[in-house]
């Protein structure tokens, strides 16, 4: 299986109402925030990128652009992303916190951007990979950031929104790395997705460090359960989507869920590497491509990943 588009690492593919397929993703220089759309997911590929955001010189968002995420809230478009105010790390970390830009207009290649500035959750700590979703007619927020009194880099989180860019509620804390394949080489969960469908709503998030370790989990709670409730939710024990050695895919994770266009077949898009060799830090090495690849169900209207080597 190739990839999509090469060199674009935590992708994030959305089909709006508008019928377009928007992308964005971090860039190797995490310098900026760029969107590419196109009719197809195929034609994503050989899509214009156009440049929409780009990080100041100085200031608490000034370096290391991660994970951008589109969403399209309240008839505006909204970015949210991770940035640090330098590369310098502390207690083992960077010091990322989520901020949002938005654009009012209906063409968000066409409009103009802002920055609305830090999404504040009370906790002041490493931060990143928010998504939103709504339900129920709520507006919800999930996110990864550590715990000081937690082991390890990052938990999962959620709470309701009162705007596209403030919170209604406390953080509550949905998931910690536990198992041996969330910690391995860090003690990590980030990177949550959401997908409703068949009365459940899923949360597949990515655990371990970003080399052939990095891999996919799955949170689930009833469509009409609290969501703000941790008792709701139900945690895999295994990972759901990993390396495949065979193929020579490794390290699938940080996903975005899209539909294609027969409108009904779910996609699950993700990055991934063609090697394990890597020099030093692999958040250095840019070679994390973009893959999609069709999801299926089972009989008890389960997620099934699959493997990143099938189509």
């Amino acid at each position: 299986m190739l990839p999509l588009i090469l060199q674009r690492a935590d992708p994030c593919i959305r089909r709006h109402t508008d019928g377009w397929y928007y992308f964005t993703a971090s860039v190797p220089e995490y310098d900026r925030i760029e969107l590419r759309r196109a009719r197809t997911i195929a034609e994503l590929a050989t899509a214009k990128p156009h440049d929409v955001w780009r990080k100041p010189a100085s200031g608490p968002y000034s370096e290391l652009i991660w994970a951008p995420e589109i969403h399209h809230h309240g008839g505006a478009w909204y970015v949210y992303f991770a940035a640090a105010p330098t590369r310098e790390i502390k207690d083992g970390l960077f010091q990322h916190r989520m901020y949002a830009i938005t654009c009012a207009s209906a063409d968000p290649f066409a409009g103009e951007w802002k920055l609305v500035g830090q999404i504040e959750n009370g906790l002041d700590s490493f931060c990143l990979d928010a998504t939103t979703f709504t339900h129920r007619g709520k507006l919800y927020y999930v996110w990864a950031q550590k715990e000081p009194a937690i082991r390890g880099n990052s938990n999962l989180y959620i709470a309701e929104m009162a705007t596209p860019t403030t919170l209604a509620t406390k953080p509550v804390r949905l998931s910690v790395p536990e198992f041996a394949w969330e910690t391995k080489g860090f003690w990590v969960n980030e990177g949550p997705s959401v997908l409703i469908r068949k009365g459940r709503v899923f949360v597949s998030y990515s655990a371990s460090a970003t080399d052939e370790n990095y891999c996919m989990g799955l949170l689930h709670a009833s469509d009409d359960a609290d969501l703000l409730d941790p008792r709701s939710w139900t945690k895999s024990p295994e990972p759901v989507f990993q390396t495949d050695y065979g193929k020579k895919i490794y390290g699938p994770g940080h996903n975005s869920f899209t539909v294609a266009e027969d409108g009904v077949t779910d996609l699950l898009v993700y990055h991934a590497r063609m090697y394990t060799e890597i020099v030093g830090d692999p958040l250095w090495d840019p070679n994390r491509h973009t893959y999609v690849k069709a999801l299926k169900w089972d009989a008890s209207g389960m997620l099934v990943f699959g493997k990143p080597s099938e189509g």
